[in-house]
């Protein structure tokens, strides 16, 4: 971390604030309305205790919906150039390793005070939206809130019930109207996905590797896949970002956007899809790739997995980027929207606290408070430190990889190509799912190549898989 300009520690001024944040406990919202009553609830993962976001839903009448997402107010109780401030702004980004998570915020801010914590009082952010039928949210406003998290749910049992594999988890069955809330949400997150896949959005299917220990020693590398209550989390929250990108582009405040570009490898990408028998248009377009993705799902279920990672190779990465009242709103090729931001996870993402305080700003007729050339500054910053931890997250995971590779030097392993430039050509196996270098043979693979290698060497210090090709 540190040789990479990412900071494991906080400081003693840091730790200070967060203990007098303690003596006075979570911030009062202020004209804040009253929603405790709600059936609000929180999914995440089992041990997660930062948590950004709570959710409920209602019918309205004529088949639309009522959507509310309430977001942590960080900004409450971290000020713009405080100790814990500029921490955040030197990460930018919490960081999640194999070994251990370098929180973005103290722990007795993210999972306490500025925590929407399991049956605790908090004030929040909340984007209330009106969404049609059809999945388009038709309307949105955004205010501060006093609300209540009745139910601190995990992804794994939620969708177990809401697919009918298990009974109705006990945090569900315990608040009323807290099942119709659920239920209502992972319908309307459907409607919102398909709308967005109609438009272009692109439905990928990547696979995720846990590291699993005993005691000191790792064991096994589980796999994370996708499930229904994940997907609700992120349908809604691709809502609610692109509603507070709006609402700040009509008060005519200048803002961060994440944007991911038009892909600069589209060449490769159309001769991947010529592998298939598909063709793909010359120049970059988001509709025809995301019908392409979705015929090979429907074709090739087993190793759509091994297409979804070649594309998300292909495509690049996101940024940030800002956004001036009067541009043209930069667009997200991935999702398949224009004008979008983060503003979700002000605990774990230093862009979500920006937006939350210029969001706060806006409402209160206050003056924003960063400058367009302030955000313009932090927007590269943000990029940079984002990729920063993610190497960080990678290298970690490579040495949890090696750990578990050690004694299977000779093992032979089927493969597919992720990555091929001058410094070097990667594979990923595909169980489990590791990634290593090609250090022998490897002329002529490129991105998308399905390979057999043998594991020849390991390094658990540098995280070092070795790979030679073979036939």
């Amino acid at each position: 971390m540190i040789e990479r300009g990412l900071q494991p520690d906080f400081s003693p001024a840091a730790l200070a604030e967060v203990e007098r944040s303690r003596l006075h406990g979570p911030a009062a919202p202020g004209a804040a309305r009253d929603l405790r009553h709600l059936p609000w609830a929180s999914i995440d993962n089992d041990d997660s205790l930062d948590l950004d976001q709570l959710s409920v839903a209602t019918r309205l009448p004529g088949g639309a919906y009522k959507v509310l997402v309430a977001i942590a107010d960080v900004g409450g109780l971290v000020g713009k150039g405080s100790a814990v401030d500029d921490h955040a702004r030197a990460n930018t980004t919490s960081v999640y390793t194999a070994a251990e998570i370098f929180p973005m915020l103290p722990e007795g801010l993210s999972n306490d005070l500025t925590s929407l914590a399991d049956a605790r009082d908090r004030g929040a952010v909340v984007v209330e939206m009106t969404v049609a039928d059809d999945g388009s949210v038709t309307g949105a406003e955004h205010y501060p809130a006093l609300v209540h998290n009745h139910a601190k749910l995990a992804y794994r049992s939620v969708a177990a019930w809401l697919d009918g594999d298990a009974e109705t988890p006990a945090g569900v069955a315990a608040v009323s109207g807290l099942a119709d809330s659920l239920r209502l949400q992972d319908e309307v997150a459907k409607k919102m996905r398909q709308l967005r896949y109609q438009n272009g959005a692109l439905d990928l299917q990547t696979i995720e590797a846990r590291p699993v220990f005993a005691a000191d020693a790792i064991t096994d590398l589980a796999r994370e896949d996708k499930n229904s209550a994940k997907a609700i989390i992120e349908d809604l929250m691709i809502a609610a970002n692109g509603a507070t990108a709006r609402f700040l582009a009509q008060r005519g405040v200048p803002s961060l956007r994440r944007i991911v570009r038009s892909p600069k490898r589209w060449d490769r990408i159309v001769e991947v899809a010529a592998r298939y028998s598909e063709s793909l248009p010359a120049g970059p377009g988001a509709r025809a790739l995301a019908q392409f993705l979705a015929r090979r799902q429907a074709a090739d279920p087993l190793r759509f997995p091994d297409l979804s990672l070649t594309i998300v190779k292909l495509l690049g990465s996101g940024e940030y980027a800002v956004e001036s009242p009067g541009d043209e709103p930069a667009g997200h090729f991935g999702l398949a929207v224009r004008g979008y931001t983060h503003s979700t996870a002000p605990n774990r993402r230093f862009p979500d606290l920006v937006i939350q305080r210029l969001v706060k700003a806006a409402l209160a007729g206050a003056p924003a408070p960063y400058t367009a050339g302030e955000l313009a500054e932090l927007a590269a910053h943000c990029t940079k430190q984002e990729d920063a931890a993610n190497k960080v997250e990678r290298q970690v995971a490579k040495s949890a990889a090696a750990m578990l590779f050690s004694s299977r030097i000779g093992a032979r392993f089927e493969g597919i190509v992720t990555g091929a430039a001058d410094k070097g050509t990667w594979v990923r196996v595909l169980d489990p799912p590791v990634e290593g270098r090609v250090v022998e043979g490897a002329a002529g693979l490129d991105v998308g190549d399905r390979t057999r290698v043998q594991l020849v060497r390991t390094d658990v210090e540098r995280g070092f898989i070795d790979f030679r090709r073979v036939s």
